[in-house]
């Protein structure tokens, strides 16, 4: 088969025809790396890439498996691609950071050793801001990711590496974390299927607190709805060691089930979620003509306001996301000299961590109990609500970070993903669906939400509309001119 033809299958695709061994696991492999060599050097997606020889051999090993009726599961013989925070053995874990120990992890983390029990190879890491902090990966260490549909625009991120590398063919899946959209708007920027799972689903690092990290998930990224949902399935499932993980078990990859009926589901649009948050023109537009759709898969669709106060949301966002990085970065700063080798606005994190007491960050819980009430208060009345992924388009990947959107100042280097942060401090099923493209062919998304732990009926309305919206299809430039 022919690499275009091969990369082309979906990994339900993939998955189907190697465990029938019309494919062989050395096959994909030689396929994945000639796309790698091909586009990685432009694009920057993949870091840490193992050698291809030893690549090879796994891909031969997972074939000689199969030869004798031993598959591993859904995965047997993917490559795969690590987000660069999190560990997988014998790799290094450079978190974009020079800061980060050089010397290869000595395990996986909990949902990379899922995926690789379930037979992934893992070829290499992908990209990501230091310390995963923005929506804009690059780093000191490892440069720029740039954009799949326009090498001159930002990739998103943190999930930047993960879904450039699917946008383009290099990968059939990926994993991707996300706090403040990680898994949600570089899928939007690229075109491609990301997902954040509903609090607990995906286990976290046992090794790391246990409690009060209730803001960050690690999800599935792909190109297809289909994908995501098994990868999902891969990577859930409760683990005794860490205490919120969700004990409702899914089914498994090759059991999943993701048709289902959705005509007379109800959907609520959200908009711009509060009158005076601000996006950039044409995203909004991109979104009400989505709506078009759902309704012709049989949905009933209407506006809806999320009723808790703007202010309120992101006074809790700061306070509880300054915890958090402040409580992992702070120890730097008792070292002037390695603290002034973070990137500003990492420093800018810690530095306001310190001014976090117990009043502001009990407010701050207040609060997001209020964002989550305010969501269940809309389930009520509607299965699901919809919302636009980001608040602007991809933009320079010079930039740091946008300065303002649609003429309205940035305060703070993360303002431009306020959109994103009701449906993290709820929990919520969240995932990005396609929404088309803008001026100069960049791409657009929509976040889908549902109830906590509604994660596959969430899953099953987005491949409906996935299946009726059409924008799978569009393959980046690179890709097409090839």
């Amino acid at each position: 088969m022919p690499t275009a033809d091969i990369l082309d299958l979906s990994a339900t695709e993939l998955s189907r025809h190697i465990a029938s061994r019309a494919l062989s696991c050395l096959d994909l492999m030689q396929a994945a790396l000639a796309r790698i060599e091909a586009l990685n050097p432009r694009f920057n997606a993949i870091v840490s890439l193992r050698a291809p020889e030893a690549l090879l051999a796994d891909a031969r090993e997972r074939d000689a498996e199969l030869a004798r009726g031993q598959r591993r599961g859904w995965m047997h013989g993917f490559p795969l691609a690590v987000k660069d925070l999190s560990h997988a053995a014998g790799l290094p874990t450079s978190m974009g950071s020079p800061l980060a120990p050089r010397s290869p992890a000595r395990g996986d983390s909990l949902h990379v050793a899922r995926m690789r029990a379930a037979g992934a190879i893992v070829v290499g890491k992908t990209n990501t801001p230091e310390f995963g902090l923005g929506s804009h990966t690059y780093n000191p260490v490892f440069g720029i990711t740039r954009n799949a549909y326009d090498p001159a625009r930002s990739a998103g991120g943190s999930s930047g590496g993960a879904a450039v590398a699917l946008a383009l063919g290099m990968l059939p899946v990926a994993d991707g974390s996300d706090m403040m959209g990680s898994l949600r708007n570089p899928a939007a920027f690229n075109n491609v299927i990301g997902m954040r799972p509903s609090r607990g689903r995906v286990p976290g690092d046992p090794e790391q607190e246990l409690f009060f990290q209730q803001l960050g998930t690690e999800g599935p990224m792909a190109r297809s709805v289909e994908d995501a949902a098994r990868l999902l399935a891969v990577q859930a499932g409760f683990d005794a060691r860490l205490p919120l993980s969700s004990p409702q078990p899914l089914p498994s990859p090759d059991a999943l089930q993701i048709e289902g009926e959705v005509r007379g589901l109800r959907v609520g649009w959200l908009g711009s979620l509060w009158p005076d948050l601000p996006l950039a023109p044409g995203i909004l537009e991109l979104g009400e003509q989505a709506l078009d759709t759902f309704r012709a898969i049989g949905c009933e669709v209407e506006p809806c306001t999320l009723d808790v106060p703007r202010d309120h949301n992101w006074s809790a966002w700061l306070r509880l996301r300054q915890l958090l990085v402040g409580g992992k970065l702070g120890a730097y700063r008792a070292d002037p000299k390695l603290f002034a080798q973070l990137k500003p606005e990492a420093q800018w994190e810690v530095e306001q961590s310190r001014h976090l007491d117990a009043a502001s960050l009990y407010q701050a819980s207040l609060w997001r109990s209020n964002v989550y009430r305010a969501f269940a208060k809309l389930f009520e009345r509607f299965d699901f609500v919809l919302a636009p992924t980001a608040q602007v388009f991809p933009f320079d990947a010079e930039l740091h970070w946008p300065g303002e959107v649609a003429g309205v100042k940035s305060d703070t280097y993360h303002r431009w993903m306020e959109i994103v942060t009701p449906f993290t401090l709820a929990g919520l099923p969240t995932l990005n669906v396609r929404a088309g493209f803008g001026e100069g062919g960049l791409p657009m998304g929509m976040q889908l939400a549902g109830p906590i732990h509604a994660d596959l009926e969430v899953l099953r309305l987005g491949h409906a509309y996935e299946q009726a919206c059409g924008w799978g299809a569009h393959r980046p430039p690179v890709l097409r001119s090839a």
